[in-house]
């Protein structure tokens, strides 16, 4: 009867300690592929906002060139967007170097500003749409009461 109880209780202990293990690895892959997801999140937000920029500028084109110079030179942050890309890139290197030693706490630090900077970027990029669909109905606005107006008051290209 004693064998059967301390064997019962060593199960138990096994049982309990393999059980906290497989909590611990689990949590360990999830915050990892979480990580991964990110990742991708944020590399299609970055190819997604680089694509908006690219629309943005042929809509700059359309107004006068001493108002559109300022926008032309925000639009044009393919540099920025490369740097944003390698340093996601350092993240996936980071990510497959130390996956298997990274602490979790590690591992959630790299979660968290990951989200914060995905969010960012979608505010960002929402901020870009928003102003584009504006400037796109002044430019259709502007044209239209440009075909109204008299030749001699139109505004000449240089």
């Amino acid at each position: 009867m004693l064998i059967t109880t301390v064997l019962f209780g060593f199960i138990i202990l096994v049982s309990l300690v393999l059980w906290y293990r497989r909590g611990k690895a689990k949590l360990r892959s999830d915050g990892l592929f979480r990580l991964l997801d990110l990742a991708d999140d944020m590399e299609r937000l970055l190819n997604l906002s680089q694509k908006r920029m690219q629309a943005m500028q042929a809509v700059v084109g359309r107004v006068p060139s001493d108002i559109g110079a300022i926008a032309n030179a925000a639009l044009d942050s393919s540099e920025k967007i490369k740097a944003v890309k390698r340093d996601l890139l350092q993240h996936r290197l980071w990510i497959q170097q130390h996956s298997e030693t990274a602490s979790q706490q590690e591992i959630d630090n790299a979660c968290i500003a990951l989200a914060r900077s995905r969010d960012r970027i979608a505010e960002q990029l929402e901020a870009l749409e928003n102003a584009g669909a504006d400037l796109v109905q002044a430019t259709a606005s502007t044209e239209q009461a440009a075909e109204r107006e008299p030749a001699s008051l139109r505004r000449s290209e240089e």
